[in-house]
C-alpha cells in the first residue's frame, strides 16, 4: 500500500463522491484522480525521475492537493512549504532538498525571485495561473511552465516501466520516501523529516482507527498543508473515502462556523490557538453545529480550563486530546470518555504504536517518574534529510534488526494506569500557533539589526498561542532601539508566527559558567538588568 493508493482506491470505489470542497469548487474522487494522473504524466514529461523532490509552495487549494498526489504517482517526493515563508528559508530548503521542480502561484512570485540563487538542482517552475508569469530567474537553466500546460502533456514514450508506470503501481515501493516535512531545528536551519510511504500509511491507518472515521465523515481543515496535522486531514479522508472542506486559514472564524453548518461537517481538527478564539466568541449557539461528531487537538496541550469550556459548549461532541511530533506524526490520544477524569493527560499510545518513558541510562522508569519519551512503531520516520549526526541522536537502533526507536527529546511521566502526561521539552523549541519555532532562527534575524549587541529568545505561557515568543535584547552602547523597529524587521524577514509578541530591552543577559546565555534563568526570573 502506497499513499496515493488511498486516492486511487476511493476513486475506484466512490468515483462520483465529492472528495474536496474548496471555496465554490467541488471535486469528486474520480476528477482528482484524473488530474493527479495528468500532473504525474506532465512532470515525468519534464524529466522527473523516481525519488526526485518537488516543492509545493501554494496556499491551501485544490491545486496543492492535486500536486501532492500527482507527485506521488510520479514516484517522486513532495515537500509542502508554509505559504508565508520568506525568501531566505525558501532558498535554504530548495537548496538543501535538491528539488528539481517548484510548483507555485503568481502571488509568490516576488518571494521566489528573491530566493533563486545558488540552486543548481532546480530546473522547472510550474505556475498555477491561466496567464504567463514572466519572472527573470537567477539561472537561465530554469524553465517556466503554466499548470494547464503541464497537465496537458501527453504520456512520454520510450521510457522503461521502472521509470514510468502509472498503471502498474510499481514506480515505488513502500520503503521509498513519500514526503519530506521541514520543521525548525535546534541550529536555526530547518530540518527535513523523511517519511516513507509505509510511515504515512501506518500513521494514517492508526489515527483513523481511534477517531472511528467512516465514509460519511466530512472534515473541516483550516490548517495549512505544510503542517503535518493539516496535511494528514486530506490523506486520512482519502483513505476512508470521506470529504474535506479545505479553507486557507482560521482568520475568519465566523465564516468557518457558518461553513460547518452548511456542509454538515462532522470532524474539526484544531490547535490551542483556534480553541482560544472559539471560546472568546459570543453566542456560539447561533451557529448550526449539530453535525459535529468530534473535535481533535494537537500541536500543544489545551489548558484544562479550555477543555472544560469546550465540553460545556459541545456536550455531544467527542473531544480528542492528542500528542505527536513530526518525527512520528502521532504518538498518543486520550479516549474522550477519559477527558473528565484526567484532562491533563495526553492519553495512551495510538494503535500499532508503543511508548516508553526512560531515564538517562535508557531504563524504563516507574509511574510518576519523569523521563524522556521513546516511541516504537511503523509511524517512526526515517530520520533527517542531509543530517546524519542529528538523525543518529534522535533515531536510534532498537532491539530487532531494522527497528528504529525515536527519542523525542520530550519529558513525560505515566500514571499507574499507563496514561501519559507531558512535563517539558528537553530543548528550548517554542510551540506557538501550532508551529514549532527555533529561537535560534529568530535570534539570527534580530542580530542582523544594526545596534543589537545580544539577543535571547524564549517562549512564555500564553492562553491563546500556547506559547508566546519573547525576545530579550541588549542594545549596543549609544544605539537607540525601539520595539516597533525590531518587530517591523522581524515581520519583513520572518514568517508571521515567528514574530515576537514581547520585546524587552536589558543592559545585560545572564550567562552560564561556560559563557553561554542562561535561558533557564531567563525563563525562571523573567527580567534581569532591565533597561526600560
Amino acid at each position: 500500500m502506497l499513499v496515493h493508493h488511498f486516492l486511487e482506491n476511493s476513486a475506484s470505489r466512490l468515483p462520483d463522491k465529492t472528495a474536496l470542497i474548496c471555496g465554490e469548487e467541488r471535486l469528486t474522487y474520480k476528477r482528482i484522480n484524473t488530474l493527479a494522473d495528468s500532473l504525474a504524466t506532465g512532470l515525468m514529461g519534464l524529466g522527473l525521475n523516481r525519488q526526485d523532490r518537488v516543492v509545493i509552495f501554494l496556499d491551501n487549494s485544490i491545486e496543492s492537493v492535486i500536486s501532492v498526489f500527482g507527485i506521488l504517482k510520479a514516484g517522486a517526493i513532495f515537500i509542502v512549504l508554509n505559504p508565508a515563508m520568506k525568501p531566505k528559508k525558501l532558498n535554504y530548503i530548495l537548496r538543501d532538498s535538491g528539488a528539481r521542480v517548484l510548483i507555485s502561484h503568481r502571488n509568490k512570485a516576488r518571494i521566489i525571485r528573491e530566493s533563486l540563487t545558488d540552486l543548481p538542482n532546480l530546473e522547472h517552475i510550474v505556475w498555477v495561473d491561466k496567464v504567463p508569469v514572466v519572472e527573470k530567474s537567477a539561472s537561465s537553466r530554469i524553465s517556466h511552465y503554466l499548470w494547464y500546460e503541464v497537465l496537458a502533456q501527453e504520456k512520454p514514450f520510450n521510457l522503461s516501466p521502472f521509470s514510468f508506470s502509472l498503471t502498474s503501481r510499481s514506480r515505488c515501493i513502500d520503503i521509498d520516501l513519500a514526503t519530506i516535512i521541514y520543521t525548525s531545528g535546534s541550529t536555526g536551519d530547518p530540518k527535513g523529516v523523511m517519511s516513507a510511504h509505509y510511515n504515512v500509511v501506518a500513521a494514517a491507518t492508526s489515527i483513523t482507527q481511534y477517531l472511528e472515521n467512516i465514509e460519511d465523515d466530512i472534515i473541516m481543515n483550516c490548517l495549512p498543508l505544510s503542517f503535518d496535522y493539516g496535511l494528514y486531514q486530506v490523506i486520512m479522508a482519502f483513505l476512508f473515502g470521506g470529504t474535506v472542506v479545505l479553507e486557507k486559514s482560521f482568520v475568519y472564524p465566523v465564516k468557518i462556523l457558518q461553513r460547518i453548518g452548511e456542509e454538515r461537517v462532522t470532524g474539526l481538527p484544531i490547535v490551542p490557538t483556534m480553541a482560544a478564539i472559539l471560546l472568546q466568541m459570543d453566542k456560539l449557539s447561533r451557529f448550526e453545529l449539530s453535525s459535529l461528531r468530534y473535535i481533535s487537538n494537537t500541536a500543544a496541550a489545551l489548558p484544562v480550563a479550555h477543555i472544560e469550556r469546550l465540553q460545556e459548549l459541545f456536550p455531544n461532541v467527542r473531544i480528542y486530546s492528542m500528542y505527536g511530533l513530526t518525527e512520528c506524526k502521532r504518538v498518543s490520544y486520550l479516549p474522550p470518555e477519559e477527558l473528565s477524569r484526567r484532562p491533563e493527560s495526553v492519553g495512551i499510545a495510538m494503535p500499532n504504536c508503543e511508548v516508553f518513558v526512560v531515564n538517562e541510562k535508557g531504563e524504563e522508569v516507574g509511574p510518576g517518574e519523569v523521563g524522556e519519551l521513546v516511541v516504537r512503531g511503523s509511524n517512526v520516520m526515517q530520520g533527517y534529510w542531509n543530517a546524519p549526526e542529528e538523525t543518529a541522536r534522535t533515531f536510534r537502533p532498537g532491539r530487532y534488526r531494522g527497528e528504529t526507536l525515536l527519542y523525542t527529546g520530550d519529558l513525560f511521566k505515566k500514571d499507574e494506569e499507563g496514561f501519559l502526561y507531558f512535563v517539558a521539552r528537553k530543548d528550548d523549541l517554542i510551540k506557538t500557533k501550532g508551529e514549532r519555532v527555533s529561537p535560534k532562527e529568530i535570534e539570527n534575524a534580530i542580530s542582523e539589526i544594526e545596534g543589537v549587541a545580544e539577543v535571547a529568545v524564549i517562549g512564555v505561557p500564553d492562553d491563546v498561542l500556547g506559547q508566546a515568543i519573547k525576545a530579550f535584547v541588549v542594545p549596543r552602547d549609544g544605539i537607540g532601539l525601539d520595539e516597533d523597529r525590531i518587530k517591523r524587521y522581524c515581520t519583513e524577514n520572518l514568517e508571521p508566527f515567528m514574530v515576537p509578541k514581547y520585546i524587552e530591552f536589558n543592559k545585560y543577559l545572564p550567562k552560564s559558567p561556560s559563557g553561554k546565555i542562561d535561558k533557564k534563568r531567563l525563563k525562571k526570573e523573567g527580567t534581569l538588568g532591565q533597561e526600560r
